[in-house]
């Protein structure tokens, strides 16, 4: 190794700097607004702005429950309930065909097999916004504007491609020789999929799935133009109840906030074993 080829204890220090400054940039944002959530409306609207928090309260959270007299409640509960319901439909199906797919796309050999896959590839380059129009006109005269199902269709739409992408990385990973082993061992092309070549892609599997939940659970764009009332609202949409024609009320919605963020955060610490593992699959060979 050259000697100008050796990395210098400064420029290990600089990396270190570097990389804290731009964990500090993209942490900031969202450790502020946890810290608004547990604020006083006062002191968040003062000015000058008061940077270090004075006064910690759960008021904002008891305030969005309609808990506190001197502030209406809103249906957080409810929103909840959509949320976790169409994102977790629209993720267990995104799940279960995109592994179909992945697998298909990664074990078979068909007519058309490229210029489909880049054609699922291609349609996650379209924007959802672009599509709010479309969609709304379409799901309108079908009836499933307001409805659950209606975004769960298009959640599965969005994730399908995408698991597929990512399902069929993993199953080409795992060589076909186990799958064919099991065969030859009596086992049939189900089982040998089921007992030999699943686990193996299990997480990967997890991954996929993670992203298709986080996918579905923070969208907004789409959801927005799509629900109306809190038959059907997500959590994202219910943010907006917070706004007024001249004022936002910045600590009820840092309050929903949280609550938004809580989930994600403790499912991701739930399947962090398997999403690490699932994205270095592959990447260190036996």
């Amino acid at each position: 190794m050259s000697a100008g080829s050796i990395e210098r204890p400064w420029q290990r220090w600089a990396i270190r700097i570097g990389v804290f400054i731009a964990m500090l940039i993209l942490v900031l944002p969202g450790a502020w607004v946890v810290l608004t959530a547990f604020r006083p409306n006062i002191e968040v609207l003062a000015r000058p702005a008061v940077w270090i928090p004075q006064n910690l309260t759960l008021h904002n959270f008891l305030g969005i429950f309609g808990r506190l007299d001197t502030q209406q409640g809103l249906p957080v509960a409810n929103y909840f309930i959509n949320s976790m319901v169409i994102s977790v439909t629209s993720t267990v199906v995104a799940i279960a065909v995109g592994m179909m797919g992945g697998y298909a796309f990664a074990r078979y050999r068909f007519r058309g097999k490229a210029a489909l896959f880049l054609g699922f590839m291609l349609s996650r380059t379209v924007p959802g916004v672009a599509l709010s129009l479309p969609l709304f006109i379409l799901w309108s005269r079908l009836g499933l504007i307001d409805t659950s199902v209606g975004l769960i269709i298009v959640y599965m739409a969005v994730n399908i491609p995408f698991t597929i992408w990512l399902t069929d990385g993993f199953f080409r990973q795992i060589p076909v020789d186990l799958s064919e082993a099991a065969q030859i061992d009596g086992c049939t092309r189900w089982q040998a999929f089921w007992k030999v070549e699943f686990p193996l892609a299990r997480s990967g599997l997890a991954s996929a799935a993670i992203f298709a939940f986080l996918t579905s659970w923070n969208e907004y764009a789409l959801a927005s133009q799509l629900t109306r009332t809190t038959a059907s609202k997500t959590m994202p949409v219910g943010l907006m109840d917070f706004t007024a024609q001249f004022t936002v009320d910045w600590t009820g919605m840092s309050a929903m906030a949280v609550l938004i963020i809580v989930p994600a955060l403790v499912l991701t610490f739930i399947v962090q074993k398997h999403l690490i593992a699932g994205l270095t699959f592959g990447g260190v060979k036996g």
